[in-house]
């Protein structure tokens, strides 16, 4: 399990290309985690068991959000319900994108996980 602690701006080292996705938090149907997204996407269309809210903490984006296009700056957020077809599809440079994204996974789809003592 990840640290009870810890600082979202520290080691942001954007990746070249895609994004990288690091867990904060897990417990029970919950996860928490931080998301950096280069420049370059690749378009992935995401159909998730989950609801999503997730919130861009810098930056600016759009999504695809089941056929509207979305446009978010820091400090916007949004509820994606599960099985709601989305997907990022561009990512500003300067600076580069972070996001803080909360998963609610549903009854028996995810193994329950305790923090360790």
């Amino acid at each position: 399990m990840p640290p009870s602690f810890g600082n979202l701006f520290a080691g942001l080292g954007c990746p070249v290309e895609g994004e990288v996705f690091e867990d904060l938090l897990r417990l029970g149907r919950l996860r928490i985690e931080r998301i950096l997204s280069s420049e370059y996407r690749d378009g992935e269309l995401y159909d998730q068991s989950q609801d999503e809210w997730v919130c861009l903490l810098q930056g600016t984006a759009r999504l695809w959000i089941d056929g509207e296009t979305v446009r978010l700056e820091a400090g916007d957020y949004r509820f994606i319900p599960a099985h709601t077809p989305h997907r990022v599809l561009e990512t500003s440079r300067e600076p580069h994108c972070l996001w803080l994204a909360v998963h609610l996974h549903p009854e028996g789809g995810e193994e329950p996980v305790a923090p360790s003592e």
